[in-house]
């Protein structure tokens, strides 16, 4: 069974339709829209302030979102892919986002809408990602445009297919 409590008062909220992993962590201030799905050994720590998740969002294995005490929060749009063992803390990622394996997205960061940050980049404090870009590296920098066959076969084709992955685990429950 997961480990899902209150803190400070804040008691996290499950939308419709989600898949929550038996040891992922949720705590506190924390709100999960419709048709999400948490992974084995992924922390959502809305202990220190909020974290707002909108609707087929997935977050795999092993990744961590936290914020600042007062300061940063964490809002995720629709339709997004956090890849294994990525770090969020105190950013803001939009509608249809790819966040590859093992990126860190820091504090007051906002990646646009339609992008992709590649596996290990790291995403600096108060960086603007253009929507509809691609960023690397460590400092993570733009490559280029995302190609709109790209979102189709990357964003778009991740967040469906986690969705599909997380009714195997509703089918065996």
């Amino acid at each position: 069974m997961p480990y899902i409590r209150p803190v400070r008062g804040f008691t996290p909220s499950i939308g419709k339709n989600c898949f929550i992993a038996e040891n992922a962590t949720i705590v506190g201030e924390v709100t999960i829209g419709d048709d999400c799905s948490i992974w084995f050994n992924a922390v959502l720590r809305g202990d220190v302030n909020t974290i707002t998740i909108g609707n087929k969002v997935n977050i795999q294995d092993g990744s961590v979102l936290h914020c600042l005490y007062e300061k940063s929060k964490i809002f995720i749009g629709n339709n997004v892919s956090i890849g294994h063992n990525v770090t969020i803390h105190g950013a803001t990622i939009k509608d249809n986002v790819l966040l590859g394996m093992g990126c860190t997205v820091l504090d007051g960061a906002v990646v646009g809408e339609n992008s992709i940050i590649a596996a290990n980049a790291l995403v600096l404090s108060n960086t603007i990602i253009e929507p509809g870009s691609i960023y690397a590296g460590v400092p993570a920098k733009f490559v280029k445009k995302v190609d709109p066959e790209q979102t189709k076969e990357m964003i778009n084709k991740i967040a469906d297919n986690y969705l599909m992955y997380a009714s195997w685990y509703k089918d065996e429950e």
